[in-house]
């Protein structure tokens, strides 16, 4: 109760503008910077403005505060954002909060995020509040993760981070046809278990290459066509087998993650169904 009457103090003063910096960074997209310019006792809070859908923040030696807003200006401002953090995997000195109008909500508790761990939550839910917490040594302390802004149009755009075991609807399968960011046909050659990040590599022979981003698939010099390879929770089970099936999935923090996979002869009948219907959202040639 003490702890959060004292952030209650310190938040007030920081919305008066007492000892408050305000930082552009001039890529717009990554913010590095460092506690050593602060004087402590002054409890100092930076504002730091970014404007780009991905990026990076890397606070060296944190004292005080560091307030992140998030406004990329490639979306437009009417659409819903859902902002998803992965902390570097060595980052300490810091708690992460949700800010909005003076509360604070902990997002991240400083030495207890999991490694690989991502972080989502709606960007109407608040401003990034980064407080430096108590150290007799800060030199070796940096508090850094990466971040996305993700649409929350439509229910596919998520469904690779949310809910990622999910069998995919109907419709999700024809959305993500059109939004994501790749879509092939192919087969699984191997699963593999990466288990220091709790996830399954799936290697994949592709036949038909409809899009791809970040060249994830390279050319095949073995059976031709292309080969990648695509991650996925391990909990949800994935194993090799026999049969055509359509990839379709996102970038998420520099990695293909697998969003809709239905059976390609399963993706025939629904396309064809929603064609008959005049209900496809995109086109996309199934012969």
């Amino acid at each position: 109760m003490l702890r959060r009457i004292l952030l209650s103090v310190f938040m007030v003063s920081v919305m008066m503008g007492r000892g408050r910096s305000v930082q552009y960074p001039s890529d717009m997209c990554n913010w590095k910077g460092s506690g050593l310019t602060h004087e402590p006792h002054k409890k100092e809070v930076e504002q730091v403005y970014l404007r780009c859908s991905e990026g990076s923040v890397e606070w060296l030696y944190p004292t005080g505060a560091l307030i992140v807003n998030l406004l990329p200006n490639t979306l437009s401002a009417s659409e819903h954002l859902t902002v998803c953090i992965k902390p570097f995997k060595d980052s300490k000195g810091s708690n992460i909060y949700l800010e909005k109008t003076g509360e604070l909500k902990m997002l991240v508790r400083d030495d207890e995020h999991l490694p690989n761990k991502v972080y989502c939550f709606g960007q109407d839910q608040g401003v990034l509040f980064i407080e430096a917490t108590p150290q007799l040594d800060i030199s070796r302390k940096i508090t850094g993760f990466q971040y996305e802004l993700i649409s929350r149009r439509t229910l596919s755009d998520l469904h690779a981070i949310h809910d990622p075991c999910r069998p995919c609807s109907d419709t999700e399968i024809l959305l993500a046809v059109c939004i994501s960011d790749f879509v092939v046909k192919g087969s699984i050659r191997e699963v593999s278990s990466d288990l220091e990040q709790q996830e399954s590599i799936i290697s994949v022979s592709i036949d038909r290459l409809y899009r791809q981003k970040s060249k994830i698939f390279q050319p095949s010099q073995e059976h031709g066509g292309w080969k990648g390879q695509i991650r996925t929770p391990l909990e949800c089970g994935v194993r090799a087998g026999m049969g055509e099936f359509l990839f379709t999935g996102r970038m998420h923090f520099g990695e293909p993650r697998l969003g809709c996979a239905p059976r390609y002869r399963d993706f025939q009948r629904i396309y064809q169904e929603a064609t008959s219907n005049g209900l496809n959202p995109c086109e996309i040639n199934t012969d």
